[in-house]
């Protein structure tokens, strides 16, 4: 759909992408977009507790709408009922004027008309009915799209390509980079190693991460760092990294770690998406899914993954997981250092 001259520039724009981490990662290049194309306009973003960090204190965020997905779910509760109402109430009295809805579920859409605003735009495909929420669509394919470039065609549908640079504006500032200061000496280079995952059939072995703390110490003068959820301590621990840090630091500070790594090799995470972000050197084994629709945007250099008939699957289980299972160490290390010497501060 073309863009609707009619339409005056919009005052105030709420953007919906609640979660996950790395979805909000790929939708961070709508902002710059945005702001160049209506500079004037206040800017919401709706998003979940657990994701708000990466867009608390952003300057390009003028307001953060906390969406408590979990307890809103729970309407039957009298007081999530009530906080519910409260939401609505709220939503309605921010009186926005244009919703870009990235999500694209019916809960979402849904938000976009209790929200009042006379244009709501998001995917022609999006899943369950939300097109019928919608004013405006734009097309896009979510087999062959990135992410990023599905975002990117809503704003362009709504005038704002802009230039064509893709940025990624992560929120970071001082306070954050002191307090991984202090916890890692200026002075220290280090590689973040990331096992954990929210799939198991995407964790590559963690004895293959611990294995590779020794030869990142030797080959190239690397300690390590664990970082991780605090779910993610089980997996830690086993490392032997020199710093563990699984759990201890928040979203922005975990931005700061990895701005700061010489090197991050993670799993198919939310974090991962950030380094990528970052521009950092990375390595990211891959099996189940594909990376071309949810990888490292723009960093297919980073990925690992074995050429195998059963692969991408996007299961969640498997017997063998021979994906991940027969991805060696030292393959993961050569790519390390080519990583390095091609993104290498």
């Amino acid at each position: 759909m073309n863009v609707d001259q009619e339409h005056p520039d919009p005052q105030r724009v709420l953007i919906i992408k609640p979660s996950a981490i790395g979805d909000v990662v790929h939708a961070l290049p709508v902002l710059p977009k945005l702001k160049k194309r209506w500079p004037a306009a206040k800017i919401s973003w709706l998003i979940t507790p657990q994701c708000a960090p990466l867009v608390q204190r952003h300057p390009m965020v003028d307001e953060v709408v906390l969406f408590q997905r979990k307890r809103f779910g729970r309407w039957y509760n009298p007081a999530a009922l009530l906080d519910l109402a409260e939401f609505i109430r709220d939503i309605r009295l921010m009186k926005f004027d244009l919703v870009i809805d990235l999500q694209g579920l019916f809960r979402s859409a849904l938000v976009g008309v209790i929200s009042g605003a006379r244009r709501r735009v998001g995917f022609s495909n999006a899943r369950e009915l939300a097109p019928l929420f919608y004013t405006q669509t734009v097309e896009c394919s979510w087999d062959m799209d990135h992410a990023v470039e599905r975002y990117l065609k809503v704003v362009t549908d709504l005038g704002c390509a802009g230039d064509g640079a893709i940025e990624f504006p992560l929120a970071v500032d001082e306070s954050d980079r002191r307090f991984i200061a202090e916890m890692i000496p200026p002075q220290v280079r280090y590689a973040v190693l990331m096992p954990g995952t929210h799939w198991e059939t995407k964790r590559w072995p963690v004895e293959r991460f611990a294995g590779l703390v020794k030869p990142l110490k030797d080959r190239f003068d690397l300690a390590t760092v664990a970082a991780g959820s605090p779910a993610d301590a089980p997996l830690t621990k086993q490392l032997g990294a020199t710093f563990d840090l699984t759990g201890k630091t928040n979203l922005r500070q975990m931005v700061a770690l990895l701005e700061r790594a010489s090197l991050v090799i993670a799993n198919d995470t939310g974090p991962m998406h950030i380094a990528a972000a970052l521009g950092r050197p990375l390595v990211t084994p891959y099996g189940p899914t594909s990376p071309r629709r949810t990888g490292p945007f723009g960093r297919m250099d980073s990925v690992i993954r074995l050429d195998m008939p059963c692969s991408p699957c996007y299961s969640r289980t498997c017997s063998h997981r021979s994906c991940m299972e027969w991805l060696s160490g030292e393959s993961v290390l050569e790519l390390a250092e080519q990583q390095m010497k091609n993104w290498g501060r």
